[in-house]
């Protein structure tokens, strides 16, 4: 039966030129159901249990299609019918699993770990609202629920469910499963657990709820808004349910492969994606214990078995709880982490700072990871260098065995395969086919580097990528972009350490240009896509600076020709689909030493954008590899940030030096000038103008001239279209490295062991 047949026959006979595009997509993912059911389950004698937080899966039908080697078809069908595959994935809701990088990886890792044949299920909850929907109204941020969940989406309900205990009174889980397809391979299982008794009513205004009534709210969101004590015990209910969940549904396969509890450690591992899923670790513990092992043998297995991953050295993300958080909590937990803190405290006495427990009764979530797993990995080289010489030195020297560096990577199938079939097809034409399955053979472009018709191939595939954004903005948001403008795109969290403040002042100074009468060779359009946590006051008020900005020059006739601002709103994987394949200048601008290693700037490389960044995360392994000639590098170094904030507010001290600095206090004075307060919220505007040239804890004002000078230098040379699209090549031809295939193949050769 052909594709058309099979698409046909679950239209009740329509035929596909007839069929509504929301008909065709309702058989599309009957279809794809289908073939998934029938690709083969990976199995083998010992399993991982990939235990996150998030998993920003994106859109799935694509993949799938491309995954199971039916995508050629199914869009060959679709086309012959009046139909575009594209037009027809729109009608699909893209699951709200996550946030930014560490559930984007995530996802990266279990697609590659199917690809690779390794038996890699993924654990996690099904948010019904996921993080939020945002949206702008008066230049600012609101946030709504992001209903994505539907009797027919891909995540479907089994019949597994578990009894988790809270104080309360326990509660039921349900688990939904969603198949997760390898490349021309196999399926695992992506595990998302939800909670029986869950009530969406709850959500009365925006996206609040009473966060007291666990038994209601517990899957509601990701990451609800823990400005309260409420919203933080919510978050320690939320991850208590799902670890309880991911040993309870370890132990059940372990038990029905006919293997005793003892043996857990011989044929699982836990990967413990940064230190929300922490509580495994006691959890494990006790329930081996209710299964009458003894604690001495329950902590050498767990031990054995589970190893933890640092997304970060900021100290809002290796989280430490009140331990009476979790005496109200999980209060069966607390006699175990007390136990394992004595040990710690018996084998370190004299050091602090390895305790698990500290003098504040603040259980640290990472302290018990390390002590209490087999692995601690970086996710990329400089940050593992931070970890084992400064972050977490004391560790490392405790534990020098347990410390390695795994660099992150991105799954090529959906972002070079999926969202730029043209670049993709040229790569094929040039090298063969054999970089699909080992991304090392993308070397191979550059015998090309000098060709004058491979690099103005690439330009034009560039240039019908930014057509294609512009069609899609002007659909959803209205907007008529240039196509013909250097598209300079920063899209990531909205963070104060990655730096979009420092972009805004970039801006400004540009806008100031322009009005002064100095015209660029060419206008400029700036792209930002980003979401600031509720509760993040700073972060919404950079958003709604830049919303402000954005107004400022779309409003100017003596500026807009030249210069254009937008912020894409609600961004996610389909917008991220559309706006990286059509950058130019990647902006990878956070401070030196914050960022752990970054995904966003891979995804650009491979599609041929130029990073303008720091020496932070990744950028520094990009940067060896392209050269120096191949991106733009600026900024302090990881080490001279270091000693500052060693020093403290004594060595950087922004109201100190922006005042004698007239070129910065021009910049910054803007912010809240007689013209931006005109357009904007005085309160908003003022209280980040307080912020930055009081505190400026990520330091964008150490680096912003010096980000404006390479900024400047990096657009001046994109006039050169040949030498411009070398660039290009050479940073397709050199992201091989950063496959997600090669970070799971060494993450198994070094730590997993499963094959």
């Amino acid at each position: 039966m052909t594709v058309k047949e099979a698409l046909e026959k679950k239209l009740n006979g329509k035929s596909l030129s007839e069929a509504e595009n929301g008909e065709v997509y309702q058989a599309l993912l009957a279809f794809t159901k289908e073939k998934l059911a029938e690709a083969p389950r990976i199995a083998g004698d010992r399993k991982l249990y990939y235990v996150s937080a998030e998993f920003l899966i994106g859109k799935l039908l694509s993949n799938n299609l491309i995954n199971l080697g039916l995508f050629d078809q199914v869009r060959a069908a679709l086309e012959e019918a009046g139909k575009s595959l594209s037009e027809i994935e729109d009608c699909e809701p893209e699951p709200s699993l996550g946030n930014g990088g560490l559930g984007r990886l995530a996802a990266c890792y279990l697609d590659s770990a199917a690809t690779l044949d390794l038996p890699a299920d993924g654990v996690g909850l099904l948010y019904h609202f996921g993080l939020f929907r945002q949206s702008f109204w008066e230049h600012k941020q609101y946030e709504k629920p992001d209903a994505w969940l539907s009797p027919d989406c891909w995540a479907e309900k089994t019949d597994v469910s578990f009894t988790v205990p809270f104080p309360g009174g326990a509660v039921k889980s349900v688990m939904y499963d969603l198949a997760v397809s390898g490349y021309e391979g196999g399926t695992n299982r992506l595990h998302l657990f939800d909670l029986e008794t869950v009530d969406e009513s709850l959500v009365k205004d925006g996206i609040n709820f009473d966060k007291k009534d666990i038994a209601r709210n517990l899957t509601l969101f990701l990451y609800p808004d823990d400005s309260d004590d409420a919203g933080r015990l919510l978050r320690v209910y939320q991850q208590y349910f799902m670890v309880s969940n991911a040993a309870q549904l370890m132990i059940k396969e372990l038990s029905a492969k006919g293997y005793a509890l003892r043996d857990l450690h011989k044929h699982a591992v836990v990967q413990i994606n940064d230190t929300h899923p922490s509580m495994i670790i006691p959890e494990l513990i006790r329930l081996m214990q209710k299964d009458g092992i003894h604690m001495d043998e329950a902590v050498s297995i767990v031990s054995q078995t589970c190893a933890y991953t640092n997304h970060t050295i900021l100290a809002e993300a290796l989280e430490k709880w009140p331990l009476h958080y979790l005496e109200q909590a999980v209060p069966d937990l607390v006699p175990i982490i007390k136990e394992l803190d004595a040990r710690v405290r018996r084998k370190f006495p004299d050091q602090e700072e390895l305790h698990i427990i500290d003098k504040h009764n603040l259980v640290h979530m990472a302290n018990m990871d390390i002590h209490y797993g087999f692995s601690v990995n970086g996710v990329a080289a400089l940050h593992t260098d931070i970890l084992k010489e400064a972050e977490l030195k004391a560790f490392a020297q405790a534990y020098p065995e347990k410390f390695n560096n795994k660099t992150n990577g991105v799954t090529f199938r959906r972002w070079l395969m999926h969202c730029n079939p043209e670049l993709a097809e040229f790569v094929t034409e040039k090298i063969g086919d054999g970089w699909k399955h080992n991304a090392d053979e993308l070397e191979k472009l550059l015998e090309f580097k000098d060709d004058p018709a491979a690099l103005e191939a690439l330009l034009t595939i560039k240039a019908r990528k930014k057509a294609q954004l512009c069609g899609y903005m002007k659909e959803r948001a209205g907007v008529e972009l240039d196509p013909e403008s250097i598209f300079d795109i920063q899209v990531k969290r909205l963070h104060e350490y990655k730096r979009q403040q420092m972009n805004a002042l970039y801006i400004i100074w540009k806008y100031k240009q322009i009005k002064a009468g100095h015209k660029p060779a060419r206008k400029l359009t700036l792209l930002f896509g980003a979401k600031a946590a509720p509760a993040y006051i700073i972060a919404k008020d950079i958003i709604h600076l830049i919303l402000c900005l954005s107004d400022l020059i779309a409003k100017d006739p003596e500026v807009s020709p030249w210069l254009e601002v937008r912020m894409v709103e609600n961004y996610n994987v389909t917008w991220a689909e559309k706006l990286i394949p059509a950058c130019d200048v990647s902006e990878q601008i956070s401070l030196a030493s914050k960022e752990a290693s970054g995904t966003g700037n891979m995804k650009f490389m491979l599609n041929g954008a130029v990073t303008l960044g720091t020496e932070d995360g990744a950028n520094v392994e990009i940067h060896e590899l392209v050269g120096d000639e191949n991106i733009c590098i600026f900024g302090k170094s990881s080490e001279e940030v270091i000693e500052l904030y060693k020093e403290g507010e004594g060595r950087y001290s922004p109201a100190a030096f922006y005042p004698e600095d007239p070129e910065i206090e021009e910049l910054l004075d803007f912010i809240i000038s007689p013209t931006m307060m005109r357009l904007g919220d005085p309160e908003n505007l003022g209280r980040l103008y307080k912020d930055m040239s009081r505190k400026d804890w990520f330091m964008a004002l150490l680096d912003v001239k010096e980000y404006i000078q390479a900024k400047e230098a990096l657009l001046a040379s994109y006039e050169d279209r040949q030498a411009w699209a070398k660039k290009m090549l050479v940073n397709i031809a050199k992201a091989g490295f950063f496959s997600s295939d090669r970070a799971i193949a060494q993450y198994d050769q070094d730590v997993w062991h499963l094959r």
